[in-house]
């Protein structure tokens, strides 16, 4: 009897065992689908793995030899470094930075990145990854982002909003990064998207308006009033205008890159290139940690100003004003390394 107690004793106490597990492994699994629905990646998001920075990532990197892109990136360094010793007198003007010029420096804390976003060069698809590296989960793919989302500022932290020493330290501590893109084809994307789209009136209105009337003759009232016919060569004028750089600082998609992102008072770690987009970006991705499940969107477009098409606009554009054109935006070509256009023809 005894043994037989013991038997039905033991059996019971493996059937609960059994329960217990089936239950643990049911929760789990409920556990799982609901973190999957918020973040199908599979991955956590939110927060940098390990203990190395990106910072570390890049400079101290487990492999002793260094890869081809590093290389690249430290020319691309070196490049800036040079060019601003080199024109100290020009891009050296300001000596000290204030808050309202860390406005284009986008920060994520979770991945220790700053990012100065320059417009026309792919800054609202960096813009919707840096929600979904900042955004702790509430975002999982960038590309389900609206446009007009990504340029919302609340959207994103910027470096000005934080005190003088929290600034200085994550200067110190963050990996610092900016995207470029060869300068007059910047330009020429800025022109046809703000000044030959019916839709953008409040450029029309704000920049249109003034660039026709100063330099256009004898400009019809339609003109003045509306201001959505700019030229491209009144575009030119109203940009070496001495009047205009006196007036107010250009907008942001034609300023130059050396005044949005100060790359003679801030030392960027990584200078990525349009030219070279979806590679520089994903090695920006695989530094913070994130590169096996976040990629940078990449997509077709059949609109994007080319090389030729900037060769076109330019062809309308007087020597006088193309020498001029060009010591406007000097710096930036010889800071980035891109050499004078081959369809100018500077004085």
């Amino acid at each position: 009897m005894k043994p037989a107690l013991l038997e039905v004793m033991r059996m019971n106490r493996i059937c609960r065992m059994v329960l217990a597990t089936c239950l643990g492994s049911f929760i789990l699994v409920i556990f799982y689908f609901q973190i999957m629905r918020r973040n199908p990646f599979g991955v956590d998001i939110c927060c940098r793995k390990g203990s190395r920075s990106p910072l570390q990532e890049l400079y101290n990197p487990i492999q002793l030899e260094l890869s081809n892109t590093a290389v690249l990136h430290q020319m691309r360094r070196d490049q800036v470094t040079d060019t601003c010793r080199a024109n100290s007198a020009t891009s050296r003007k300001r000596r000290v930075l204030t808050p309202n010029d860390l406005k284009h420096l986008v920060v994520d804390e979770d991945h220790e990145l700053i990012y100065c976003y320059v417009p026309k060069v792919a800054c609202t698809n960096w813009k919707r990854l840096m929600m979904v590296l900042s955004g702790r989960g509430k975002y999982s793919d960038p590309m389900e982002i609206p446009a007009n989302e990504a340029h919302v500022s609340a959207n994103l932290k910027t470096l000005n909003q934080y005190s003088i020493p929290e600034i200085n330290h994550r200067l110190k501590s963050y990996m610092k990064f900016l995207f470029v893109r060869e300068p007059f084809e910047r330009l020429v994307s800025a022109y046809r998207n703000k000044f030959t789209q019916k839709y953008n009136i409040s450029f029309h209105k704000r920049y249109g308006t003034k660039i026709i009337k100063r330099q256009r003759k004898n400009a019809t009232q339609e003109a003045l009033r509306k201001g959505d016919d700019v030229k491209f060569e009144e575009f030119v004028a109203y940009l070496i205008d001495p009047h205009t750089q006196r007036e107010e600082p250009f907008n942001e998609h034609w300023q130059t890159v050396y005044s949005l992102c100060h790359p003679c008072h801030i030392h960027y770690d990584l200078v990525g290139k349009y030219e070279t987009l979806e590679e520089d970006s994903n090695y920006v991705l695989q530094l913070a940690g994130v590169g096996s499940y976040l990629k940078f969107p990449t997509y077709a477009k059949s609109t994007r100003t080319t090389d030729e098409m900037t060769t076109e606009f330019f062809q309308n554009i007087s020597l006088e004003h193309q020498t001029q054109l060009y010591e406007v935006y000097k710096l930036d070509f010889l800071m980035f390394n891109y050499s004078v256009p081959s369809y100018l023809k500077l004085e």
